[in-house]
């Protein structure tokens, strides 16, 4: 019996990834201890989290440290995507936006951008990023996606993402593809209220998911869900909380067999509509396989304990945590098995920031889609 409830609260673990406030040396002591009792599987880290390069590397190597004896290693995430949306700016490379990147960029170039982002975040304790944007800018009024998506065209969207995903590859660093199944026409700002999408499943199929199918084809590993209604697809819950959508279209039609992550579901868009249990609760029925729960405490364990008393109900439910914990475990296995544990920055990591060769290889796409010094007060911060 004892085993079984050790089981199902590792099961339960690897489908939570949770946020703090504060920018510390460490991770506050119920994260550190949930990590090591195996009840979350990882942390996302903010720019509120995020000082000098002593700090984030003595944060991140506590974080690896207190998951060091759980049967999976710790994700330590970040949207590190480039443009408005760089959570670690100075003394690290400037990185250009997506559209500067669409704009002039070879695909080779975005592979090597890439690869000195992801690169970079690996020296710092990072082993997950969240990028790139599968979004399709076709809507100038976007207030939330705009230059953080490559271009109007679906191809060269795909194309660029493809890019993104080898430079991570080669870094040793997830990416993960954003916001399925596509926020690119949308005329408000899921942070703060929950947009819609009004097309028909023809469009869609030719705009909005052909990136994604691309990025599925090309075995993208993880993919983040939009705050958004396509009633096309769904009539009744949005595509994060959406069976339809998830399980149905990008499973089944697809084919995709990889990691199916929440965008944070303490965004207005959802947080306004539903409570956190009835979200976790949705979205295993929908074929989710991680929450992102990026502030409060309370309420990533209140999560915990939804799915733990449900599964202790119901038997599909728990198959279904079961499938969606082998997935994550899975993940982890296949791309960080490299990463050492614990983890601790290699010597000489500061000379690979900001160098002077993956600096001379972004500045010509920083002329129109310079990285600021500061972080954009309108970037989307969870």
């Amino acid at each position: 019996m004892t085993n079984a409830h050790d089981n199902l609260t590792r099961d339960i673990g690897q489908l939570l990834v949770v946020g703090f406030d504060g920018a510390t040396s460490t991770a506050p002591d119920s994260i550190a201890e949930s990590l090591a009792e195996e009840r979350i599987g990882g942390v996302i880290l903010f720019g509120r989290n995020i000082g000098d390069v002593d700090q984030i590397v003595e944060l991140t190597a506590h974080i690896h440290d207190a998951a060091a004896e759980a049967d999976a290693p710790p994700f330590v995430a970040v949207d590190q995507e480039g443009g408005r949306v760089m959570r670690i700016r100075d003394p690290l490379t400037p990185l250009p936006t997506a559209r500067a990147l669409g704009a002039a960029a070879d695909m080779r170039d975005v592979v090597r951008v890439a690869e000195v982002q992801a690169k970079e975040l690996c020296a710092l304790g990072f082993n997950l990023n969240f990028a790139p944007v599968l979004d399709v800018d076709t809507n100038p009024d976007n207030p939330v996606i705009g230059d953080r998506a490559f271009c109007d065209d679906p191809k060269k969207v795909a194309r660029c993402g493809a890019g993104v995903l080898l430079g991570h590859h080669r870094a040793g660093v997830i990416p993960c593809g954003k916001h399925f199944p596509g926020h690119g026409d949308t005329d408000r700002d899921s942070h703060k209220e929950l947009p819609r999408i009004d097309h028909d499943r023809e469009r869609l199929e030719q705009i909005e998911l052909y990136p994604f199918q691309r990025a599925v084809a090309a075995d993208i590993p993880m993919l983040m869900t939009a705050h958004i209604e396509v009633p096309a697809l769904d009539d009744e819950h949005p595509a994060t909380l959406s069976r339809p959508i998830i399980t149905d279209l990008l499973r089944r039609d697809f084919g995709y067999d990889g990691v199916v992550i929440t965008d944070c579901l303490e965004m207005s868009a959802v947080a306004d509509r539903y409570d956190i249990t009835e979200m976790v609760e949705l979205g295993i029925r929908a074929g989710v396989d991680i929450f992102l729960i990026c502030h409060t405490e309370e309420k990533w364990q209140a999560a915990f304990d939804h799915l733990n008393e449900l599964a202790r109900r119901d038997d599909d439910f728990r198959t279904r945590i079961e499938a969606a914990a082998a997935r994550v475990r899975r993940l982890k296995q296949d791309l960080l098995g490299h990463w050492p544990r614990p983890w601790s920055p290699r010597d000489g990591f500061r000379q690979l920031l900001g160098s002077p060769d993956h600096r001379q290889l972004v500045e010509p796409y920083l002329r129109d889609g310079a990285a600021n010094d500061d972080d954009d007060p309108t970037a989307p911060d969870g």
